[in-house]
């Protein structure tokens, strides 16, 4: 039998309790678009597709539903990067009057913003969004900031350009890649750019369907997540596997079927017994990123290369501790004795290699 309503959303926080994840994008309108062509359970003003919508009055069912999926990610431990407007809609929200629109953002900024686990998404692909200009977005921010007093994070996510994260308002860049292969490899020159944390929200998708952002394999998805948690920023999963039903983690909800979720939970704990203060990029070599604290902690990553061994040249008077990571296979392999100076390691010859040094 087919989960849907509540039933699917009950099978997706049970899958979500048992991922390594703890942020999900969601949108607050329904969304019309492949894979999402159902009608939705809810809707948020009262009226039908039939005879239209009262854009006066809220439908109260739908918000205590919405807050209801809010809660339960909070008592899981999940932040709820919450999308307030997006493009794919055939009910007529994108393209509401300014004065409806702003009635809408005071009226559920005042109603979630008590969760301290709520993030503000201005937009999934704002640039898609034809029927809004540039001041419609800087007019909601300023709506938003007036109205939560708890000042939670906000940002806005793009199609085809950035948004120009440099103003005041936005604390970090929500960012889909804008190139077909390089996405988290740009970490480090978004960081210099802006100044502010690089959350890569949509770095493609692990799955098999039709378009190039959805049908990356699980190994370019960890490796995605590798090269840009050492190049100091946070890459963002999704899962887009057809399904005889047209479940798609991506649309729907339900059930993971992708191969990288647990290699992710594997570079959660890789980082988590990294220093308290997480990583930081390192200067290092041309060919491998690195992260860490200089002279105390050092995570190296050679993503799709596959050396046989490696040399490094650390500060002489430091010992540390070696370890070889294999990445895919989740493994960590500690180096007999401790190393200091110059030094070489050897490397089984495969890809998605990693080493960690420690100080003794």
């Amino acid at each position: 039998m087919v989960p849907s309503g509540d039933e699917l959303e009950k099978q997706t926080l049970e899958t979500l309790a048992a991922s390594p994840f703890n942020k999900l994008r969601m949108c607050v309108f329904p969304k019309s678009y492949q894979f999402n062509e159902n009608e939705p359970v809810y809707y948020p003003y009262d009226g039908s597709v039939e005879t239209g919508w009262d854009f006066t009055r809220f439908n109260p069912a739908f918000f205590r539903h919405l807050e209801e999926r809010i809660a339960d990610l909070g008592r899981l431990g999940i932040e709820a990067d919450l999308i307030l407007f997006h493009a794919y809609d055939r009910w007529g929200f994108s393209e509401m009057k300014k004065s409806e629109d702003d009635r809408y953002l005071r009226y559920i900024v005042a109603r979630l913003s008590a969760y301290r686990h709520i993030w503000w998404s201005l937009a999934n692909e704002y640039d898609l969004m034809w029927a809004k200009e540039p001041e419609d977005w800087e007019r909601f921010a300023e709506i938003i900031m007036a109205n939560d007093s708890h000042h939670h994070l906000i940002s806005v996510h793009n199609c085809f350009g950035f948004y120009d994260y440099s103003r005041p308002w936005i604390t970090h860049c929500s960012i889909q890649r804008i190139d077909v292969y390089k996405t988290a490899e740009n970490t480090t020159e978004w960081r210099s750019q802006w100044n502010k944390p690089i959350v890569i929200d949509e770095c493609a998708y692990e799955g098999d369907i039709d378009l190039g952002w959805g049908n990356i394999t699980g190994q370019e998805m960890v490796r995605r997540f590798w090269e840009g948690a050492v190049r100091g920023g946070y890459v963002g999963h999704g899962e887009t596997y057809l399904h005889p039903e047209d479940i798609l983690w991506w649309s729907k909800g339900g059930k993971l079927y992708g191969s990288s979720p647990e290699r992710i939970a594997f570079l959660r704990r890789i980082m988590e017994e990294g220093p308290s203060g997480g990583l930081n990029p390192l200067r290092s070599e041309w060919d491998a990123p690195c992260a860490g604290i200089a002279d105390e902690y050092y995570l190296f990553y050679y993503g799709f290369n596959q050396p046989r061994y490696r040399r490094y040249s650390m500060k002489p008077g430091i010992r540390y501790k070696v370890e070889v990571i294999d990445t895919w296979n989740m493994t960590v392999e500690e180096q007999e004795g401790t190393y200091e100076g110059a030094f070489q390691i050897e490397f089984p010859g495969k890809q998605y290699m990693a080493v960690r040094m420690t100080r003794v």
